[in-house]
């Protein structure tokens, strides 16, 4: 069953639990309530929102992610359970016992799949196209030619590119820290990355432990590795609303990013939505770490720049 997200930013909420239910509140009035078991990630974006100790307990043992967002209204934290995996210990040490030659060959699968999924997002036959798809065959282990930044500046160039070839009237730079359409993709992205994380706990892994990242300071080096794959289906519902007239983060715009979690992805030969591919990901990534396996099992958007990829 595909966990719910829930968001907290129209009024100053206060979240608790009753009879297993998160209870969202204003002014002792319950705006609403989701059964505990039901939480995936809850996103708070108020600065006037509050929780009691229950509400945060409830939903960390639910194995549920909390999502702060700061005064930008872009997530600044995440509140993630700790691992009640039954095998945690092996897990963790499969994990951090992984060789070199193993991390090399997992990060050439995710940066391949990376740049067929950004393909995915230009127009077929198209020069940018050919040219990520020629890319996304040359990457070797551990990408020593970084075929990833060389994708990035072809794709970025021409994504948002009309079916005519036609650029926007702005020019567009990803700049993580600029506005325009970036921090619309800072959120889809944090979004995404959280879930990631969530799924990585869930599988008995630790999400600070990279395969390709590494960085003292980030908690989330192995989201980050996981979740390049992923980005191109968020820049693909950013590209969606800028074309229907959305160029600010308002709260329509959250709404539509935080449903990426639903959206239906092909995994395997199987159809599901993303949150529930999150999870076969992550024990597909057990299953390498443990030498039962070599390929990552990575999530593939049911819909690409023209048509509809799969069948329902």
């Amino acid at each position: 069953m595909i966990k719910r997200t829930i968001e907290v930013s129209a009024q100053p909420a206060h979240l608790t639990v009753r009879h297993q239910q998160l209870l969202i509140q204003h002014q002792g009035e319950t705006l609403g309530a989701v059964p505990c078991e039901d939480l995936g990630v809850v996103v708070v974006d108020h600065p006037g929102a509050s929780y009691s100790h229950a509400a945060l307990a409830a939903i960390l043992d639910s194995e549920a992610v909390l999502v702060v967002c700061g005064r930008d209204h872009l997530p600044l934290g995440v509140l993630l359970p700790l691992g009640q995996h039954s095998e945690i210990v092996w897990r963790i040490d499969e994990q951090v016992s992984a060789g070199a030659p193993l991390r090399k060959r997992l990060w050439q699968q995710i940066v391949q799949a990376k740049i067929r999924a950004q393909a995915d997002n230009l127009r077929r036959g198209s020069v940018p196209h050919r040219r990520l798809t020629r890319l996304a065959r040359e990457v070797r282990s551990g990408d020593p030619m970084n075929c990833e930044a060389q994708a990035a500046r072809v794709y970025w160039s021409a994504w948002l590119l009309t079916a005519d070839d036609e650029p926007p009237e702005l020019p567009f730079r990803r700049d993580p820290d600029g506005d325009g359409l970036n921090p619309l993709l800072n959120y889809g992205y944090a979004i995404v990355r959280a879930a990631v994380a969530r799924a990585l706990v869930a599988a008995g892994l630790l999400p600070a432990i990279g395969i390709h990242h590494s960085n003292r300071s980030n908690a989330f080096c192995l989201a980050d590795d996981l979740i390049e794959p992923l980005r191109p289906m968020v820049d693909r519902k950013v590209r969606e609303l800028f074309w229907s007239g959305v160029t600010e983060l308002d709260r329509p715009a959250k709404q539509s990013l935080l449903e990426l979690l639903a959206d239906p992805v092909v995994q395997a030969g199987e159809r599901g939505p993303l949150m529930v591919a999150l999870h076969r990901m992550a024990a597909s990534l057990v299953r390498c770490f443990q030498g039962t396996g070599k390929n990552l099992e990575v999530p593939v958007s049911c819909r690409s720049a023209d048509t509809v990829a799969c069948g329902s």
